[in-house]
């Protein structure tokens, strides 16, 4: 975990999204990718940092607020956030928000809204159109089939005495 670089301790909501939107200019600026940045902090300690790195790793999962959260749960050593704030420098995605709800923070603090991101190119409003969409429907061709085969996988979890549920 990276030691943040300030003069005095971080405390406050506004404070933390600073170090986000810190996170955000200076992985723009140093080519790792996109302008946003987020932090996960807890107990009023940054636990937890990324930048958008989709570009520089060819990742295209690899948005700020999901290194951050990689980031978080390996320094914790657990794969979920209980009793952690999430911050990030604009409105997380619809990829973000899900792996956000699977991680569990008790909260999320943003600075700019999607529609912010969206001026500057980084439109995810058909994503959002798409979720909405009947499955058959969507710009993607999503194709079901081998319902019962993949259900044994579950059967299987279901039968297993020792399980981790998340």
């Amino acid at each position: 975990m990276q030691e943040v670089q300030q003069n005095q301790p971080l405390k406050t909501d506004d404070d933390f999204l600073r170090e986000a939107i810190r996170l955000a200019r200076e992985g723009m600026t140093t080519g790792q990718g996109g302008p946003f940045g987020s932090v996960v902090v807890k107990d009023g300690q940054i636990v937890g940092q990324g930048c958008n790195q989709v570009t520089s790793t060819n990742d295209p999962t690899a948005h700020a607020e999901v290194v951050a959260i990689r980031d978080a749960c390996q320094n914790l050593g657990t794969f979920q956030l209980d009793g952690c704030t999430l911050y990030a420098s604009c409105e997380p995605c619809p990829m973000c928000l899900g792996a956000i709800y699977w991680a569990r923070p008790s909260r999320i603090v943003f600075g700019a809204f999607h529609y912010d991101a969206a001026r500057a190119g980084f439109d995810d409003h058909f994503i959002y159109q798409e979720i909405e969409k009947p499955r058959e429907e969507r710009h993607i061709p999503m194709q079901q089939t081998l319902r019962d085969e993949a259900n044994t996988v579950f059967d299987e979890w279901i039968a297993m005495d020792i399980r981790t549920l998340y």
